[in-house]
């Protein structure tokens, strides 16, 4: 079933509903950008919350890096970001594939349309002047014909009035004559109009129409099936890209199945052991052996207590009670024994790492100077005498460092020990060998330092470090004491609490 045939004589009916089905195009190409603009800013959005704890996360030397439950968040992070950038390429796709090709095709349409229903209104204006000058034709031979009728009868009564003279008789026949010969030409005319015109409207109904609907019938059927094919892709967008998001949703399940807290805590041991030894049982002082005894016992007075223990060994400073922020040292003196052995281990590695770099590039220099000097034409060895010279100089200055810090190792034992804490028998330092800050005892007592200033944090600081502070992005705190140059600043809380925290990630104002 057509168009053409079923809806001969619904013109109108047909193009509402073809100019209606491209405005659902247009409707549903709208939808669509609608929802490309959801997902670009849900990506955005997604990139915005990742980059933004991507940026609170501490430096890669923080010892928090090593631990796997902070590993696992950092993947997270970046799972998510691969999940935002599929969520714009969901958008991406559905622009290029639905929006810009439907509205493409939607220009077409409305052209081919346009040029249907012109050739219909052309087809429609040539039959209704085709029947303006069938109805002309018409009256003109309905005209025509009552004045020969009138044109007769005056003939015929003029012939019968016997005053009418011969002559009168004879021009009134031959008028009723003309007339009738007038009268039959306009009727000639008139069925050679109408035959033109019957013949036309049979064309135009039965050809010219049909033909004109049929075309916007295939024309209104691509359109659906265009529009169907947009729907589907309007869900396989998003499922063409649903195995990666299954991926990033897996590697997000993949982090947390890799937080092992176990590990976790021996990082922690690892990390932040000091090395030192428990403290020994306090002897028993005994007063009732006598006055005079006790007199001259300098032990008399309060029983000696964990302060008063450090007096013995500090070398061990007591860390749990430190309050100021260590002097970093270039010997890694600030550190406990534990840390401090991982940190010259590590600093030896480093530097001779860079040792055998500059070794290797010595040896290469050497050659091509041989190259140079047995082959002019390949380049003037002397070009090479600044690398070389400077080559050199770098080897000392690192050899010399090297040097400098086996000798800082070796002149401690304990910082020899083995990295499961088991120290020997010689690892026990003098206390005039003492490496660390002594305990102030009497902190306690001190004065508070009124503040210089304040400060606000611009970001979230863990404060695990020993010797500063936490802080939350917002937070408000009075400063104690400027930075140094050495990028710390003291601060203080409203409840007493002090430390230290990142110059750089807080904006300072200080007291005119």
């Amino acid at each position: 079933m057509d168009w053409g045939t079923e809806l001969w004589d619904q013109y109108d009916i047909i193009e509402k509903h073809t100019q209606s089905g491209l405005e659902l195009v247009e409707k549903y190409v709208k939808f669509v950008k609608e929802r490309t603009e959801i997902e670009q800013s849900y990506a955005k959005q997604l990139r915005n919350l990742s980059k933004k704890y991507n940026q609170k996360r501490s430096n890669k030397d923080e010892p928090d890096c090593r631990l796997s439950s902070y590993q696992s968040f950092v993947d997270i992070l970046n799972e998510m970001n691969d999940y935002a950038g599929q969520r714009e390429l969901i958008a991406e796709n559905m622009i290029m594939n639905i929006c810009i090709d439907l509205t493409k095709y939607l220009q077409e349409l409305k052209q081919e349309r346009k040029t249907y229903l012109l050739e219909a209104k052309k087809a429609q204006q040539s039959l209704e002047s085709t029947y303006k000058q069938l109805d002309s034709s018409k009256k003109r031979f309905e005209r025509e014909w009552r004045e020969a009728e009138r044109a007769a009868q005056y003939a015929e009564k003029t012939d019968q009035d016997i005053n009418a003279t011969k002559a009168d008789v004879e021009k009134a026949k031959q008028q009723a004559h003309m007339r009738a010969r007038v009268a039959e030409d306009c009727k000639n005319d008139y069925a050679a109009q109408l035959q033109k015109y019957n013949k036309e409207q049979s064309q135009f109904y039965f050809n010219d129409m049909p033909l004109i609907f049929n075309k916007l019938q295939d024309l209104d059927e691509r359109r659906i099936r265009k529009l169907g094919h947009g729907y589907i892709l309007f869900s396989d967008t998003e499922k063409n890209v649903m195995p990666i998001i299954g991926k990033c949703l897996e590697g997000i399940t993949k982090a947390g199945t890799n937080v092992n807290e176990k590990n976790d805590s021996m990082v922690i041991i690892e990390q932040n052991k000091s090395g030192f030894e428990r403290p020994g049982d306090l002897e028993f002082e005994d007063y009732s052996q006598g006055i005079n005894r006790a007199s001259s016992d300098s032990s008399l007075g309060t029983p000696k207590g964990p302060m008063d223990l450090l007096g013995k060994n500090k070398s061990k400073n007591f860390w749990l009670f430190k309050r100021s922020k260590p002097t970093v040292t270039e010997d890694f003196g600030h550190l406990p024994p534990e840390q401090r052995r991982k940190k010259l281990q590590q600093k030896l590695e480093e530097i001779s790492k860079e040792l055998q770099k500059e070794v290797d590039q010595s040896e290469a220099l050497g050659k091509m100077k041989d190259v140079y000097e047995k082959n002019p034409q390949m380049g003037d060895p002397a070009s090479l005498a600044t690398q070389i010279s400077q080559t050199s100089q770098n080897i000392e200055r690192l050899r010399g460092e090297l040097n400098k810090y086996e000798v800082i190792i070796h002149g401690f034992p304990f910082l020899l020990s083995s990295p499961d804490g088991a120290h020997s028998d010689e690892s026990t330092p003098d206390p005039s060998q003492a490496i660390y800050a002594e305990f102030d005892d009497d902190f306690e007592d001190e004065e508070p330092v009124a503040p210089i200033g304040k400060c606000t944090a611009m970001y979230n600081f863990p404060g695990a470090s020993e010797g500063t502070i936490s802080m939350q992005e917002g937070e408000v705190l009075a400063v104690v004491e400027e930075d140094k140059g050495d990028g710390w600043t003291r601060v203080r809380r409203h409840n007493g609490d002090e430390g230290y925290i990142p110059t750089s990630y807080v904006t300072i104002t200080l007291n005119k």
